[in-house]
């Protein structure tokens, strides 16, 4: 029986996955396309704050250093929901960790914290004013945070339902 309890936790362990997953703005955009999606992701509540002057994140003081910071925060924010890392194509999801340099990317939505001056949405601005943050089209099309919440309980109740079923199995 303890073989089996044993077994069972194993198995219900190797179920549940922790391979972290990160977003980044892609190689060879434009900076004027990465300055829209870093604009549009620091309006719609990703924490830039370690990217301004003096943050963690400054450097390398480039728009594409400062995109992948922001889209990463954004998508972390939304529970690594693949919808969340779209930005019109701008962005795209990596498996191996971008932190670099005191830099440190979050891994999850816990480890991302937001801070908004004033009690509104963060927002960076370029040469030209403020380019982003919402109804610019660089957003995660028909992207719900509630629908991928769904998604994930019903990946655990199967989950539970087949460990359930094997020891049903194995019992009787």
């Amino acid at each position: 029986m303890a073989g089996l309890l044993n077994f069972m936790l194993l198995f219900l362990a190797m179920a549940g996955y922790s391979s972290a997953t990160w977003c980044i703005c892609r190689d060879g955009m434009s900076d004027s396309a990465l300055q829209k999606t870093l604009d549009y992701a620091c309006g719609a509540g990703a924490d830039c704050n370690p990217t301004h002057q003096n943050g963690p994140c400054f450097n390398p003081n480039t728009v594409r250093a400062h995109c992948s910071y922001a889209v990463n925060s954004y998508f972390q924010r939304n529970r690594q929901a693949p919808t969340a890392c779209d930005f019109s194509g701008t962005a795209v999801i990596i498996n191996s960790d971008p932190s670099a340099a005191g830099c440190t990317y979050p891994a999850t939505a816990s480890a991302t914290s937001v801070t908004p001056v004033g009690g509104s949405p963060l927002i960076t601005t370029s040469p030209n004013g403020v380019l982003g943050g919402t109804n610019n089209g660089l957003g995660p099309s028909g992207f719900d945070t509630n629908a991928a919440r769904g998604g994930k309980t019903r990946l655990r109740k199967r989950i539970v339902m087949l460990a359930f079923s094997g020891l049903v199995f194995l019992w009787g």
